[in-house]
């Protein structure tokens, strides 16, 4: 039940009346006609399970607060935007994500996407990076280079940027456990390049408890991965303040089967316990926030996402000025990057899934995202190729040049049904973050499996719907045509992990051993302790201690996380 609020009305009484009693006559009349032509279904309900009206009125909204729930552009609560004039000034930075086999080879594709008019480059890395493991590791067999970019040390780092100038470039690294690391690499590079760390812009993931409940790429237990969570904020705040030093991501969490509601209620939860965690390290929220960012999915239900974008940014603005008492506007702004979403993909007509990336981006760009990257039509199967992975940047671009959309700031602003849905979907989500409250926080809902288990339900309804033909899946559950195997498919070569096996090899005997012995001792004392790790970590890169070596260090003091259950 929605709270009645005392707000400028949008419509008198007398009009409202009028309004209600028009509505009324049309219903009556519709439901005559319905008896002779009854609709395609019973019931429309969008993703989240909220009932879609056939109308929608000012009566969906008799106590709309203008100013207190909408407002103007770059203005509190930033409903209808962060900036003033959105893409009237700037489009949003068109990002790909990118990355495969070896640093070499990605290093071409990335040269390849900037040639062809991305802003902003995003790196994917292989799963064995993404766990702190060196390509040598035998858990890393089978693995290296093959869903992203494998990175065993600083040098594998400079070959990634050769010839990419750091200072022109705005870089997000989708990382997490190691997140640290992979910084320091990058600032280390920056170093070599001439290149301030006061100059660098990107983002770096470092969104470890959504691993916890979604995504799985965890290495330290709960408490130390938040230090070092905290450790980057103050490090950022100080020595690279033009980074977003965390990407709370929603992505996942959508990605393993949340509603839209979920993912806004869990995101938001997330960023909380991180707001909690630096401010208990000792830091000011205003030094911190500003710089913190989100990352969201954009899924298929379009004015359903749009809403949501709304309500996700309204929500967080009430939450950083009610909750923390931030007085930096700067602090209360969502700024996030958005992806389409790759489990919308489909194997079975695959050229479908370039209308499904399009109008997906279209909700992201009307919803007022700051960053975007579109799927490739081909990731059902395999990394995207160059031709794919170009039709995905052209999707941005006629979005961007062509559509008109852009114009104007948050044309669907208004709307009745948006209006509604916008405020059903930050009720919802705020009453998702009261019982995470109520738990002891994200980390503890975590901890009791409480997070997962909704997720799981919902990917469960979800896939019961499309199996029941409920919901169509075009190509899968309706239409289906016969279809030869795909060609010409992007294929990781297996060798890779032999040749990054032999510049280990080469990197170990040629560096100065005895220096990297003294910085990963300097590290582990470091973390027995409480000074901040950025700046030993940022010595060991330098060192060319890999990957592997500093993350094997801080398992030895802080652990390995072992999942809960959530069965039961």
């Amino acid at each position: 039940m929605r709270k009645r609020r005392e707000a400028q009305r949008m419509f008198e009484d007398g009009k409202i009346k009028e309004i209600n009693e028009e509505y009324r006559k049309w219903s009556e009349k519709i439901e005559r006609t319905l008896a002779k032509r009854p609709e395609r279904k019973d019931d429309f309900v969008n993703t989240s399970g909220i009932p879609v009206k056939r109308v929608y009125t000012p009566l969906d909204a008799p106590d709309f607060d203008y100013m207190g729930d909408l407002g103007l552009p770059g203005e509190y609560p930033f409903t209808r935007g962060v900036q003033p004039t959105m893409y009237r000034g700037r489009l949003w930075t068109m990002r790909q994500y990118a990355g495969f086999a070896t640093a070499e080879d990605t290093n071409r594709r990335y040269r390849f996407l900037l040639e062809h008019g991305q802003t902003g480059l995003s790196v994917a890395f292989d799963l064995p990076t993404q766990i702190g493991y060196d390509s040598d590791h035998p858990l890393a067999q089978g693995e290296v280079g093959k869903v992203g970019v494998t990175i065993d040390s600083m040098k594998d780092m400079e070959i990634l940027f050769d010839q990419i100038p750091l200072d022109k470039v705005s870089t997000s690294m989708t990382i997490n456990a190691p997140a640290a690391v992979l910084l320091a690499m990058y600032i280390g590079v920056a170093e070599k390049q001439g290149v301030s760390s006061k100059d660098l812009r990107g983002t770096i993931q470092n969104d470890i408890l959504k691993e916890y409940s979604a995504r799985g790429t965890y290495i330290f237990p709960p408490q130390p991965s938040m230090r070092i969570i905290t450790d980057i904020f103050s490090f950022c705040s100080q020595e690279v303040p033009q980074w977003n030093t965390i990407s709370i991501s929603g992505y996942h969490i959508r990605e393993a089967g949340s509603t839209a509601v979920q993912e806004v209620a869990f995101t938001l939860a997330d960023g909380i316990a991180y707001v909690e965690a630096a401010i208990n390290a000792g830091l000011d929220v205003d030094e911190f926030a500003p710089r913190l960012s989100f990352f969201f999915n954009a899924h298929l239900d379009f004015l359903e996402e749009i809403a949501k974008f709304r309500a996700a940014r309204r929500l967080w603005a009430k939450i950083m000025r009610e909750r923390f008492k931030a007085k930096d506007p700067r602090s209360m702004m969502m700024r996030f990057h958005t992806q389409t979403a790759g489990c919308t993909l489909t194997a079975q007509q695959a050229k479908n899934n370039i209308v499904r990336v399009a109008f997906q981006a279209l909700a992201a760009v009307l919803g007022g995202t700051q960053s975007l990257h579109t799927n490739s039509m081909d990731e059902a199967f395999c990394l995207p190729g160059e031709e794919a992975v170009q039709i995905a940047l052209r999707t941005q671009q006629l979005i961007g040049y062509e559509s008109g959309v852009t114009d104007t700031v948050d044309p669907l602003g208004g709307s009745y049904f948006v209006e509604a849905l916008t405020e059903e979907i930050f009720e919802r989500a705020q009453n998702y973050i009261d019982k995470i409250d109520d738990l002891g926080g994200a980390a503890a809902a975590i901890e009791k499996g409480f997070i997962q288990r909704e997720i799981q339900d919902s990917a469960y309804r979800y896939q019961r719907e499309i199996e029941k033909e409920e919901r169509v899946v075009v190509g899968v559950n309706k239409f289906q045509i016969e279809e030869k195997p795909p060609k010409d498919l992007l294929r990781v070569d297996p060798g890779v992990r032999i040749f990054q096996m032999e510049g280990l090899e080469k990197l170990k005997s040629e560096r100065d051993n005895s220096k990297v012995k003294g910085v990963l001792g300097d590290l582990k004392k470091t973390a027995q302790g409480k000074d901040n790790l950025m700046p030993v970590i940022l010595d060991a890169v330098k060192a060319y201690a890999t990957l592997g070596e500093i993350c094997d260090e801080l398992r030895g003091v802080f652990g390995e996380y072992q999942p809960v259950s959530t069965i039961g």
